[in-house]
């Protein structure tokens, strides 16, 4: 198919057209380039350059390329600064995302991949978290999510639009070839920060939060490797042939890994000490998220790869150590 990837030179997004091209299909990228890297871009892909809010110009790209199904990946995602700048999120994540799906339905294409989050769930009654449970988020990030999921299911039942929705846990690691990676300004993620602190770009890593009810009193997620979530957005593509249907997936591994074990694992595979200094807990954080994705694994027949935390890191270890400036870009 031809598949408009939205922020397809973010993160997700450009791990995401890699797989596409694995695959067979022919991605087609859309990103204004605010955090996304044009070295991250896969070689003959197609680009347009412009803001998804930009009706006129996406229905242009829609219509030029032949887009079958769109792939939605260009929202702001740090739960701190969604905290301090609630408007900031509202703004993209919802409203520019509403003037996509405005201009999809004119140009009568149906089907589209979101990228949602476990932060719709809030802090879970349960765990691990299930696609049953109630979602009640508790910051700014996760409610523009779910805004989208409802307005999704809103859709799906007055025009016949297909869609699913992937709720991730923590999208980590690099492509396993080293050529792209994790390249954010700023930088926020704790395994780049910790790698940064052990190759020394960083003097110390700020650790948020020490006495949560964990057992080493930080908090505790499910990291997932990027890749291994770009393959589930592809094998749901042909469950989207029925108008109207509609999905919802958890993706994550099911192992839920604290931030001092994250760091210790990125000191086995760095070889080096990372410097911690403790810091109060962060507003928006819940102490604990880790998913259960037998949906996806029964539906889809999606697999994880990369089931640890040593593995994810090695990946990401691989990127940084060869590319010391990120992508150099900025």
């Amino acid at each position: 198919m031809n598949v408009l990837v939205v922020g397809g030179a973010g993160y997700i997004g450009s791990h995401c057209v890699r797989q596409l091209q694995a695959a067979g299909h022919r991605p087609v990228v859309l990103d204004n380039f605010v955090y996304g890297h044009r070295g991250a871009l896969a070689g003959g892909v197609a680009l347009h350059e412009g803001n998804l809010g930009d009706e006129g110009f996406v229905g242009r790209v829609l219509r030029e390329e032949k887009i079958d199904l769109v792939m939605h990946f260009a929202a702001y995602c740090y739960v701190g600064e969604s905290v301090t700048a609630p408007l900031k999120y509202y703004f993209n994540n919802v409203a520019e995302t509403l003037h996509l799906l405005n201009a999809m339905n004119t140009a009568g294409v149906k089907k589209f991949v979101f990228s949602s989050t476990c932060a719709t769930f809030g802090v879970p009654p349960t765990l691990p978290i299930h696609e049953g449970l109630p979602q009640a988020p508790i910051n700014p990030y996760g409610q523009t999510k779910l805004d989208i999921e409802n307005v999704l299911k809103a859709l799906a039942v007055a025009h016949q639009f297909s869609f699913a929705a992937f709720r991730y846990f923590n999208a980590a690691g690099a492509a396993e070839d080293g050529s792209i990676g994790e390249d954010h300004h700023p930088e926020t993620h704790l395994i780049p920060l910790a790698i940064d602190v052990a190759v020394g770009r960083r003097p110390q890593l700020q650790l948020f939060g020490t006495d949560y009810p964990t057992p080493d009193g930080t908090c505790l997620r499910d990291y997932v490797h990027v890749d291994d979530l770009s393959r589930a957005h592809i094998a749901v593509f042909d469950r989207l042939a029925t108008p109207g249907a509609q999905y919802f997936y958890n993706l994550g591994t099911g192992r839920p890994t604290s931030n001092r074990e994250v760091i210790r694992a990125v000191e086995r595979a760095t070889g080096r000490s990372v410097k911690v200094v403790e810091s109060p807990r962060r507003a928006g954080d819940p102490p604990a998220l880790y998913a259960d994705s037998t949906l996806a694994q029964r539906e889809l027949g999606w697999k994880v790869r990369f089931p640890d935390i040593d593995s994810i890191v090695a990946t990401a270890w691989k990127w940084h150590s060869s590319h010391p400036r990120g992508y150099a870009d900025r």
